[in-house]
């Protein structure tokens, strides 16, 4: 239903497509169609699964999304969103994150539910504000057996997210649901103040006796014209510290990149009373702003924070695979109205390969750049 309702908003296909393509999944294919509920036309977006599919833990999910040739902010808010589902269901069985076993949420069908949320989230570029969710009673079979209402994993995945009671015998927020709106939302209220622009519904598949079966989504700028955080495409995240040393500097960047920026870095800067210290920084998009601040005041001393909204103008890119003498390397191209195309293969490819085939690592990446001029 979320990316029903995101491609209803005008998320084009393609993009969900594209970000299922990446991954080493096979055996479904995908179908939008549409839905009529209280006479709203929704739009509805089904995974046919069309042959058998693993058992998968939580470690071959998230190497498999970190290895899958996503662009990088998809590929952190995909895998984000897995580690909420993963510490719910080890919460739940009293069982570490890594030996979780995914069942029903293993399934392709979820993998593309949540690598797709991601993609057109990351497409959109937008912050997040979710409402208070209803939450239904009664229980439901699962594989493990009976469960109550709402799904203990469910529960798990939002701490901290307000809920209300609703007097329904229905599964109103499943696990991947609540995984995917707790982790994307930078706060819940009613209805925020802002202007709508445009609006999407996404269908569910049950019909529910007391509402529509639907998903809401609205897209909208903060009214007044303030600058905000909600009406920029990118944040700069960034902090001053006075007592780190290189390693855990460098370590901060790692984790920075790893909770979702684009780009972390660090730059000596002069303190009061002239002592050295570093400015710790990183580009997010708006919807990882959060999480990336989060991270920044866990790996570094910093006591806070600022954040400063941006506008980015990027070049579209598309990444393929190009045939060399030393093995497949994945090119980066970005094209756009901005000149001549720029070609950059992937270093880290270049890199293996250079040490598989014991060569310098530059006659690599001139293979690579001769094979995608083609």
């Amino acid at each position: 239903m979320t990316i029903a309702a995101l491609l209803d908003l005008g998320v084009p296909l393609l993009v969900i497509e594209r970000a299922v393509a990446a991954l080493p999944l096979d055996g479904f294919h995908l179908h939008r169609g549409h839905a009529h509920r209280s006479g709203i036309v929704a739009t509805s977006f089904d995974v046919h699964v069309e042959a058998p599919q693993p058992e998968r833990t939580y470690g071959s999910i998230d190497a498999m999304l970190a290895a899958a040739p996503l662009d990088p902010p998809v590929a952190a808010l995909a895998r984000r969103i897995f580690r909420r589902l993963g510490e719910a269901e080890a919460a739940v069985h009293r069982i570490r994150l890594e030996d979780v076993h995914f069942h029903e949420v293993g399934a392709v069908d979820a993998i593309v539910d949540i690598v797709g949320a991601a993609a057109a989230i990351v497409h959109i570029g937008a912050e997040v504000v979710g409402s208070p969710l209803p939450m239904g009673r009664g229980f439901v079979k699962a594989r493990h057996g009976i469960l109550p209402l709402p799904p203990p994993a469910a529960v798990a995945c939002l701490r901290g997210v307000p809920t209300y009671g609703v007097e329904l015998d229905a599964e109103l927020v499943t696990p991947t649901g609540a995984a995917i709106i707790a982790t994307l939302a930078t706060r819940f209220e009613r209805w925020p103040t802002f202007a709508p622009d445009r609006i999407g519904f996404g269908a569910g598949t049950r019909e529910l006796p007391d509402r529509p079966n639907l998903l809401r989504v609205v897209l909208g700028t903060r009214s007044g014209g303030e600058e905000s955080l909600g009406s920029a495409s990118h944040v700069i995240v960034e902090a001053n510290v006075d007592d780190l040393t290189g390693e855990v500097a460098g370590h901060a960047i790692e984790a920075l990149l790893a909770a979702g920026a684009l780009d972390a870095w660090a730059a000596p800067i002069t303190m009061k009373k002239g002592r050295p210290a570093l400015t710790i920084a990183a580009l997010a998009a708006a919807p990882q702003a959060d999480a990336v601040a989060t991270a920044l005041l866990r790996e570094t001393t910093s006591i806070g924070l600022r954040k400063i909204p941006v506008a980015r103008t990027e070049r579209p890119r598309r990444i393929t695979t190009v045939k060399t003498a030393y093995g497949a390397i994945r090119v980066k191209i970005s094209e756009g109205p901005f000149g001549p195309p720029q070609i950059k293969p992937e270093f880290d490819d270049c890199a293996a390969a250079a040490r598989t085939h014991g060569v310098p690592v530059r006659e690599v990446v001139s293979a690579a750049l001769s094979a995608a001029k083609g």
